[in-house]
């Protein structure tokens, strides 16, 4: 019986040290993201493109150009074949991540798109923007397949759960709202627009639960299903920007997040307690993103910065 109680313990906490920095955007780099597959990393900017690297050997592949503004947002698909990028010019581009043709462009919005995702079928793409709309559009045509008016400010994210039967999405409204993907519908307000701004959500990987971060230097984890919030992450520093975050689940259960004292912090899911703190960029940290097999991060700067670096365990 001794043996099952230690199974059931997180393993010792292995800090993460600096790899490597890369140097290409000449603006912020507002995103980064692995491939689902793990063998890529893209990375956007205001510089207005999107550079994809070699998650392995952090050789850059290719360079998506093509907006006419900053890139705030990318997103991949589940084959890690394509990456949708969303742009101040008002547009997303889907393209093809390695020989960098643009396949379609998705015009609709009348303002920034701020955020976006695919679904895990990879039909459809949801999009959210200063106009205060969420977008679905469907991936083949490049048709918009709804206009979701869901919000009385910008929308700062969107994102599907598991099986792709919902969207979350966040704004600077302060509300937090759940969505039918198949019929663009109301289903739950999870945050009611009386607190600070929602700077970011996403699903937990499981689909059970939902990340929110808000402009009031706070992380929490919400239940779902009973639109009760069952875990607070602080520490970091986030009262100005859109900061994402995420889970870390190759190597015990984390939360990873940028901040705006130019760290990337994590924590203990379950115990709540900050375990690192990860300093070196000059600026904010904007964006994080975990590596789906390995451990490995990586970590994107604002202006001041322009960086991307990777961390290992």
């Amino acid at each position: 019986m001794a043996s099952n109680t230690n199974n059931n313990q997180a393993p010792p906490y292995r800090p993460y040290r600096h790899l490597k920095t890369l140097t290409d955007h000449h603006r912020a780099v507002s995103c980064v993201k692995f491939s689902n597959d793990g063998t890529l990393l893209a990375s956007a900017s205001l510089d207005k493109t999107v550079i994809v690297w070699s998650a392995q050997t952090l050789v850059r592949i290719s360079l998506l150009d093509g907006h006419s503004d900053g890139v705030s947002d990318l997103a991949w698909s589940s084959d890690s074949h394509y990456i949708c990028s969303a742009s101040d010019d008002r547009t997303l581009r889907i393209w093809d991540a390695r020989s960098s043709d643009c396949v379609k462009i998705l015009r609709g919005h009348t303002d920034f798109v701020f955020c976006v995702n695919f679904n895990p079928q990879s039909n459809l793409i949801v999009s959210g923007s200063f106009d205060e709309t969420v977008r679905v559009w469907d991936v083949k045509t490049g048709r918009c397949v709804h206009v979701i008016r869901a919000h009385s400010m910008p929308v700062t994210s969107v994102h599907f759960n598991r099986d792709g039967s919902l969207i979350v999405s966040g704004s600077h409204d302060g509300s937090c709202k759940i969505w039918d993907a198949a019929t663009g519908s109301w289903l739950k307000t999870l945050i009611d627009d009386k607190g600070p701004a929602v700077s970011f959500a996403k699903f937990s990987p499981n689909g059970k639960f939902i990340l929110v971060a808000t402009l009031d230097d706070t992380l929490k984890l919400w239940n779902y299903s009973t639109g009760k919030f069952l875990k607070i992450y602080t520490g970091h520093v986030n009262r100005v920007y859109c900061i994402t975050s995420t889970f870390s689940v190759t190597n015990g259960k984390y939360i990873v997040s940028g901040s705006e004292d130019k760290c990337v912090y994590l924590w203990d899911l379950q115990g709540k307690n900050m375990v690192q703190k990860l300093e070196g960029h000059s600026d904010t940290v904007i964006s994080v993103a975990c590596h789906p097999t390995e451990n490995k991060i990586a970590s994107a700067g604002l202006d001041g910065d322009r960086t991307i670096r990777i961390w290992v365990q």
